[in-house]
């Protein structure tokens, strides 16, 4: 075999090794990352908002999306949709709302830690957040 033959195979040998390590890397690094973190967790249908609820939608992009995202979809690694069977009117009515914002929640249902209260929100305010909130239940089959 002649010397170059044997450099050209041996590069492309290197080539390909080095190319399935890179592959393999990527992909391993992939794995071990949460996918899509900071991602909305589930798709939301949005109705035409009026009156309150529009109202609850600005305050919630102030307030609420920085963890909940901003269509109360919620955030991979952050917090929890509110658009979500589990907040459905019959199992968190209003009130827990209002409790959540004015002093936090204890991590039950999900696992992104405790919520701080959000001192920032006065209860007109938090009532208007709610009026979002359920629009965007209703409109996803959430009652």
């Amino acid at each position: 075999m002649s010397r170059a033959r044997i450099l050209t195979t041996a590069a492309v040998s290197l080539a390909l090794v080095l190319g399935g390590a890179a592959f393999w890397l990527s992909q391993h690094q992939q794995a071990s990352q949460p996918s899509g973190a900071g991602g909305a967790m589930v798709q939301v249908r949005v109705p035409e908002l009026s009156g309150v609820a529009l109202e609850g939608q600005a305050l919630f992009q102030g307030n609420c999306a920085m963890c909940h995202g901003d269509l109360a979809d919620g955030r991979q690694g952050m917090g929890p949709p509110l658009v979500h069977k589990i907040y459905e009117p019959g199992h968190h009515s209003d009130g827990s709302f209002y409790l959540a914002a004015a002093q936090g929640v204890r991590a039950h249902h999900w696992r992104f830690g405790n919520m701080p209260p959000v001192v920032t929100v006065s209860q007109d305010d938090v009532g208007k957040i709610v009026a979002f909130v359920r629009s965007l239940q209703r409109a996803n089959g959430i009652y």
